[in-house]
């Protein structure tokens, strides 16, 4: 297990409030609904990065240069 660290950090009195009331409903400390909220926060950002990074990779796959759509379009016209 890595080492813990303590950090802090100001949230409103009503959040702490709303976050006590879902620990004690889960018969759980304040710590560890926060990490729970912490881990699950960061796994959601790591798999939008992966989606935000496999759409850029196919966009740079499928891109077609200006030029070419410029000489694609032309010849589109030119056929009507």
């Amino acid at each position: 297990m890595s080492m813990l660290k303590t950090i802090s950090f100001r949230i409103p009195s009503d959040t702490v409030e709303s976050l006590d009331e879902l620990a004690e409903s889960m018969d759980r400390d304040r710590s560890h609904v926060l990490n729970e909220a912490v881990e699950n926060y960061l796994r959601l950002n790591e798999h939008h990065i992966k989606l935000i990074k496999r759409a850029c990779a196919r966009g740079k796959r499928d891109f077609v240069p200006d030029a070419e759509m410029k000489k694609l379009i032309a010849r589109m016209r030119r056929a009507k």
